[in-house]
């Protein structure tokens, strides 16, 4: 159950279309339920932050994520995020649950993606097409959480014309995700064009000197630009997440 499904129940023991009865039965699902002795599930985060919890493959086993999924499925919940997993390890899923794949982001979700609700559109610009994996992960993410996203994939500021050229998608955004690695100028440049929040993304994507994306994490951090915030290096999914966050307000 999520922010608005507690919405709509509260609003149908308000018509009396539904038993104040009922409606406690529906709210008294336990906030924390362990699953086979390695997770505890946070039943109650939809309420309070309108997402479900998102399942963080890596380091977990094929089996541990469907009990995870499952569990959550059997208590009402539609889509259920899970990041950073191979292909190998999700063609393991599709046969025992609703499963889908997004090989881009190292993503997929069990259930069905949810319809867009959100008060605008979310743009997610890579650089490089070496950094479409986190763009990817940004975008997917988004999605899931129920945005309209617009991807501009390859518009680094090695080209500039090739990001001036989709203007008009960045100044109708509501927020805009950067992603870049090498020198990660690309969110000073777009902070410097827009009136939304910008969410700068450093990658991995560099030769020596880029030390691993600190060097795009640290500019990045002293971007001149106003309105520019910074998650981690790699870090598409809280990138897409914060966005999804301020797509809604």
């Amino acid at each position: 159950m999520d922010k608005r499904d507690l919405r709509s129940l509260l609003e149908k023991v308000a018509s009396g279309e539904v038993s104040v009865e009922d409606a406690t039965l529906s709210l008294r699902i336990d906030p924390i339920k362990e699953v086979s002795g390695h997770t505890k599930i946070d039943m109650h985060r939809g309420i309070r932050q309108g997402n479900c919890e998102v399942i963080y493959g890596a380091g977990k086993t094929p089996r541990q994520i469907m009990e995870i999924a499952r569990a959550m499925l059997d208590e009402g919940e539609k889509a259920i995020l899970v990041t950073r997993i191979s292909s190998e390890i999700a063609g393991q899923f599709g046969e025992e649950l609703d499963f889908s794949y997004n090989e881009a982001a190292r993503c997929g979700i069990f259930g069905q993606m949810p319809e867009p609700d959100g008060v605008g559109t979310i743009v997610v610009a890579s650089g490089g097409t070496s950094d479409i994996p986190v763009a990817e992960e940004a975008a997917y993410t988004a999605q899931v959480m129920g945005n309209e996203v617009i991807r501009l994939f390859d518009v680094g500021v090695a080209g500039i014309h090739r990001l001036l050229s989709h203007t008009d998608d960045i100044m109708k955004a509501r927020c805009i995700i950067a992603v870049a690695g090498m020198e990660g100028a690309l969110p000073s440049v777009i902070g410097g064009l827009v009136d939304v929040p910008v969410i700068a993304v450093p990658t991995s994507v560099g030769y020596g000197a880029s030390f691993g994306g600190i060097s795009a994490l640290l500019a990045m951090l002293n971007s001149c630009a106003s309105g520019v915030s910074v998650v981690n290096i790699d870090n598409g999914f809280g990138a897409g997440y914060l966005a999804g966050i301020i797509n809604h307000l």
